[in-house]
């Protein structure tokens, strides 16, 4: 139960804190913004304190360490792949349509069709 009145609490939170971003046009962009945030910031905090939450913010750890893991191309190996996928392309495309033209060659001599 506590861990719902957390999850309502949050939603709460978040919702006063868009609306007062809304409600207060009539002061500068930055501070509306800053106050968004600071109130984005308390409702997560809330929200994360919860079992769901904290599951939740977990998760977000361990894809955060996963993508350290990852080994990035250089941008050299991404253009010459690039280079090689757009080239593949191309080719079984031609190959494709020389294909269907034979294909369509053939079935317009079994039909007696075009000629």
């Amino acid at each position: 139960m506590a861990d719902k009145v957390k999850l309502i609490m949050a939603a709460a939170i978040a919702v006063a804190a868009l609306a007062g971003f809304y409600l207060f046009q009539e002061q500068q962009q930055v501070v509306r913004v800053i106050g968004l945030l600071i109130g984005l910031g308390v409702a997560v905090f809330v929200a994360s304190r919860s079992e769901i939450g904290g599951q939740a913010l977990a998760f977000s750890r361990g894809a955060v360490i996963e993508i350290r893991k990852v080994v990035w191309p250089t941008r050299k190996e991404t253009i010459n792949t690039t280079l090689l996928v757009m080239a593949m392309v191309i080719l079984v495309g031609i190959i494709l349509w020389v294909f269907d033209m034979f294909l369509a060659w053939g079935i317009q001599l079994l039909t007696g069709q075009g000629g």
